[in-house]
């Protein structure tokens, strides 16, 4: 979808061009976590997404929005753990300087990737609790904007 595309390049501009061509991460201390805890809200979104599509197209047990939620923040920090053990490997066999401050920095990201998911899951929770017809509503203009 058109939206949640131009999420993701705004995320690549804010990590690649600002961040490692710009040498944002050196020159801002909070650069990094930002940046985990925009990949943390985007990645709830997907993981809110993912499981309300699978619960509503695929599956044929209705699934309460608690634990859509659930699923969201558990997808998004999932993800963020891969993220670290690439940063690691990458560091570990081809000598990078991924991790910055090695477990600190990794702790860190964990930490602001978690955050980051708990809000947007809290508030796709709250979404879904007062308007169980929002995600699909959400998913509608999505759809319809990637037709256009």
């Amino acid at each position: 979808p058109n939206d949640f595309e131009l999420l993701v390049l705004v995320f690549l501009y804010l990590s690649l061009y600002l961040g490692e061509l710009q040498n944002f991460y050196n020159l801002f201390a909070w650069w990094d976590l930002f940046l985990h805890s925009f990949s943390g809200v985007i990645l709830g979104a997907v993981g809110l997404a993912l499981v309300h599509t699978l619960n509503e197209h695929q599956v044929s047990i209705k699934l309460s929005p608690g634990f859509v939620a659930m699923f969201a923040v558990t997808f998004a920090i999932s993800l963020g753990v891969a993220w670290e053990i690439f940063e690691f490997s990458m560091d570990s066999f081809f000598g990078l300087n991924m991790q910055k401050s090695g477990v600190p920095d990794t702790m860190w990201d964990l930490i602001v990737d978690a955050i980051g998911a708990i809000n947007v899951s809290l508030l796709g929770y709250w979404y879904l609790k007062s308007d169980p017809k929002f995600i699909e509503k959400l998913e509608n203009r999505l759809l319809r904007s990637r037709r256009s």
